[in-house]
């Protein structure tokens, strides 16, 4: 009779599924592909199933591996949320609390309010992953995420801790270059530093009703606290949050109006971590530096 596989194959079999390949799920598990690889093939062997289809494309689940995958996505998050309760018993602020955050505020906001919270607590060790995705708190992806949305699961607890209005800005080397617009018309006709492959600022200008192209765009990234360099360097007018703006050397607020829908700010994490004491203490540590911040 063969026997039971082991959690760890059913964990490479389900990060294969998800990521498409060995090596999605090797960088995932941060196991070596050739570990992923005897995983599967320890499982298939255990079971005595076929569970993917081998092809020069890489591994595709089968019928068999799809269903499967049902009953051990929920094996995940019933240990995850084992994981969590016992996380919540704890009672000493000690180990170890994983924050997720935009990449802007990881770059240019977390850094100073982690040095409070490293001064007030020694003793637990901080992971920041900087994201712009939607890291999954149910499945401890973090502890804690700093959201510019609403979170609308039952299972978590949020906090409101205010708004982030957004606004055009560029650097006075810039401005001292190019001049200051004053007005939305004017706004266009300058060096725009804007997203590459995202319509969002041009779906914004035609609810405004002007009709702009990639072709206002001189200078184009996805990624934003690059974007934000830029500007900071000088090569263009881009968009900032206010009190990034008004505490960075050089940078200047512009007096146009474009009515971009401010940033709200949610705190975020799950309901049985929210009595570990650790998770609390930081928690309200970072609920306190943002709202410094954003007061700022």
């Amino acid at each position: 009779m063969n026997r039971e596989p082991d959690w760890s194959l059913w964990r490479s079999f389900a990060a294969v599924i998800e990521h498409g390949s060995l090596s999605g799920a090797a960088r995932a598990l941060q196991l070596s592909q050739p570990t992923i690889g005897r995983h599967i093939e320890t499982l298939e062997g255990q079971l005595d199933l076929p569970l993917f289809e081998r092809g020069l494309s890489g591994l595709k689940p089968n019928a068999t591996a799809l269903q499967l995958l049902a009953p051990i996505t929920r094996a995940q998050t019933a240990l995850a949320e084992a994981s969590m309760i016992a996380d919540g018993a704890q009672t000493q602020a000690r180990g170890t609390v994983r924050i997720t955050a935009s990449a802007m505020i990881s770059n240019y906001v977390l850094p100073e309010i982690l040095v409070g919270i490293r001064a007030h607590y020694p003793h637990i060790a901080i992971e920041t992953v900087p994201s712009d995705s939607s890291e999954n708190l149910l499945m401890r992806e973090a502890d804690i995420a700093i959201r510019m949305f609403r979170p609308t699961q039952l299972e978590l607890v949020t906090r409101h801790l205010g708004d982030i209005p957004i606004i055009a800005t560029a650097h006075e080397r810039y401005l001292a270059r190019r001049g200051r617009p004053t007005a939305i018309e004017d706004f266009w006709q300058h060096d725009i530093v804007g997203f590459d492959s995202s319509d969002a600022i041009i779906a914004h200008s035609r609810r405004l009703g002007y009709t702009i192209s990639l072709d206002n765009f001189p200078l184009r990234s996805d990624d934003q606290p690059h974007q934000w360099e830029l500007i900071k360097s000088g090569l263009g007018i881009g968009f900032g949050q206010a009190h990034l703006v008004r505490n960075t050397p050089g940078m200047v607020a512009l007096p146009v109006d474009l009515a971009i829908p401010p940033l709200p700010v949610w705190l975020t994490t799950h309901k049985e971590l929210y009595t570990s004491h650790r998770i609390r203490a930081i928690y309200d540590a970072l609920a306190d530096g943002l709202v410094a911040y954003m007061n700022s």
